[in-house]
């Protein structure tokens, strides 16, 4: 997180938060709400200007309770999140991964596979879903613990048996369990939308 946003929570510490102008979507993307109803599914504007990206990138966070946020300044903008708190691609080596905010991925301690064919992956950072468009090229480097290609040992995967240890060059080993994707958010320990406040406030009205 930036200094001067930390130092912007020190000197005005009991801004309200926003909701409902943020959202984060399956493919990476940060949209903005105009209107602040997030909450109602629309797809909102994408945000284009590279600045403003890095910015929301290096004051991304969550609090405890599992609701992600963008810290800007002192205010905490909560998001919707269309699939998880990070969108995971591979880097231009096509071995390794890389956060939607551009983090390299250092170790994943577990995947996870849902009904809809997505993966996950539990990461440092925090749970990220595979991009789908980089998704057959990541799992042709994953193996099953006999050395067969994922991708034949899922054939017989389904929720409730055991996991399967998996086999990924840059990570080593981690297991993968099935979950419906509803049941995700609680499992990965993220919330997809933080509740609407009473009264909505646009991020960057700090008035009372």
């Amino acid at each position: 997180m930036d200094q001067s946003v930390k130092d912007a929570i020190v000197r005005w510490p009991d801004v309200p938060a926003a909701y409902g102008w943020l959202s984060l979507d399956a493919r990476g993307r940060w949209r903005f709400h105009p209107q602040g109803l997030s909450a109602q599914g629309g797809p909102g504007e994408s945000i284009t200007n590279s600045q403003i990206l890095d910015f929301i990138g290096r004051n991304y966070a969550h609090d405890d309770a599992g609701r992600w946020f963008f810290q800007n300044g002192p205010q905490r903008v909560y998001l919707r999140l269309d699939a998880a708190p990070y969108v995971l691609r591979l880097d231009d080596a096509g071995r390794a991964l890389l956060t939607h905010t551009n983090q390299p991925v250092t170790a994943i301690s577990a995947w996870w596979l849902d009904d809809a064919g997505s993966l996950y992956a539990v990461t440092p950072a925090g749970p990220g879903i595979v991009l789908d468009r980089d998704l057959p090229a990541l799992l042709d480097q994953l193996r099953a613990q006999d050395g067969a290609l994922l991708l034949d040992a899922l054939a017989e995967l389904t929720p409730g048996q055991p996991p399967l240890m998996v086999e990924c060059a840059a990570y080593g080993r981690a297991l993968l369990r099935m979950a419906a994707r509803a049941d995700l958010p609680p499992i990965l320990g993220f919330e997809p939308a933080a509740p609407a406040a009473a009264t909505a406030r646009s991020p960057g009205d700090n008035s009372t």
